[in-house]
């Protein structure tokens, strides 16, 4: 299991840096973050057209590159460095993955080329009004090819073409196709306190859905869908939070006060020091995650459940989470007054860092699981 980058993924998170700082910077992330469509569409269609990128990690049947977990992983870091305000996460990491993980071949032949050329934007349903995002506590039925439920903080939910919906199909689970505009499907969206990231509330009432993935009991195929999630989520909160570390040190070495830069003082010196031991520590665990999805994707016919995939999956969404949102509140407590302020994007990071930390379940929750899986 290699824990290096190619020459190739070098080169893919060089040419994305560049043109994100190009097409992205702070001032277009705010405009973005502030329109009617939360992202920007001009730079949607440039991310599918010119990069690539939503094609990325689909395989190469349906449209995509034939890249995987590591690539995808890539592109996340980078968009998390800049707050990127795009439905991406949503229809590649959350959907992409998940029908691309399903051995459905009809489903993945009727979604994945549209993902692929950036004409669909999809999304993952799973927390309901309960707030858990524990797939014991699903409560959304589905009966006779339709849906009865409601589902909470689903990313881009307002918007999606297609909402994959996790429900309960008498005394198993599945994953549930449903048009965003279909009969019996409301969508409202949340106020939030993240404002680069839009979520949404999704009542089903007797909705029109196709059932994708296996039939049955498909809980350990769910399972290996949110530890992918974590993964990739993973990825984002490391861009984040390395972000802050470089936002931290760059304040450090130009604010001068009783004449000398604050980062020459022990105490700045000793919280960069312990930031940068947090960031590498969450770098290593989301990219040890991303390499063993990487190994052990797509599963064997015989294979129901990944061997380390679980282990490594809750480590990461752990240790990335807290990781970003320490970074984060440490970075406005190193610019001081100005990092408390509108203007200044701190404050967008750690809104970022906090909104994250408990998508699809917070640090405590996948450090009980982690245990479990262990043994502990």
């Amino acid at each position: 299991m290699a824990l290096t980058f190619t020459e190739e993924q070098e080169e893919l998170r060089t040419t994305l840096r560049r043109f994100l700082t190009d097409k992205a910077p702070s001032a277009a992330v705010r405009r973005a973050m502030d329109s009617a469509e939360g992202h920007d569409l001009q730079l949607w269609r440039q991310m599918a057209d010119q990069l690539g990128l939503h094609g990325l990690a689909l395989p190469e049947e349906y449209g995509g590159s034939g890249g995987g977990p590591v690539e995808l992983g890539i592109v996340l870091e980078e968009t998390g460095r800049i707050l990127l305000p795009s439905p991406y996460f949503a229809t590649v990491a959350l959907a992409g993955q998940a029908l691309t993980a399903s051995r459905d071949e009809a489903a993945k032949a009727r979604w994945l080329p549209a993902i692929a050329d950036g004409t669909l934007t999809a999304t993952l349903a799973l927390a309901e009004e309960r707030g858990s995002w524990r797939l014991e506590d699903i409560e959304t039925s589905a009966e006779n090819g339709t849906l009865s439920g409601t589902k909470m903080f689903v990313v881009d939910g307002h918007s999606a073409d297609l909402i994959l919906v996790v429900a309960r199909a008498g005394t198993g689970l599945g994953l549930f196709a449903v048009d965003g505009d279909a009969p019996g499907v409301t969508r409202t969206r949340l106020e939030t306190l993240d404002p680069t990231r839009r979520l949404a509330r999704v009542d089903l009432d007797g909705a029109p859905a196709l059932r994708v993935g296996p039939g049955g009991d498909a809980t350990a195929y769910l399972r290996t869908v949110l530890d992918l999630v974590a993964v990739a989520l993973a990825a984002e909160q490391v861009g984040g939070a390395q972000a802050c570390l470089d936002a931290a040190v760059a304040y450090a070495k130009v604010r001068v006060q009783f004449g000398r830069p604050i980062g020459s003082f022990q105490a700045i010196k000793h919280k960069c020091a312990d930031l940068l031991v947090a960031v590498e520590g969450a770098r290593s665990a989301a990219y040890h995650a991303m390499a063993v999805a990487a190994a052990e994707l797509p599963l064997s016919a015989e294979q129901l459940v990944p061997a380390e995939l679980p282990v490594s999956a809750a480590l990461a969404a752990a240790c990335c989470a807290q990781a970003f949102t320490h970074t984060a509140k440490e970075n406005i407590q190193i610019h001081g007054g100005i990092g408390y302020t509108w203007e200044h994007d701190a404050h967008l990071y750690l809104k970022r860092a906090k909104s994250s930390e408990q998508l699809f379940g917070g640090p405590a929750a996948h450090r009980s699981r982690l245990a479990d899986l262990v043994g502990i």
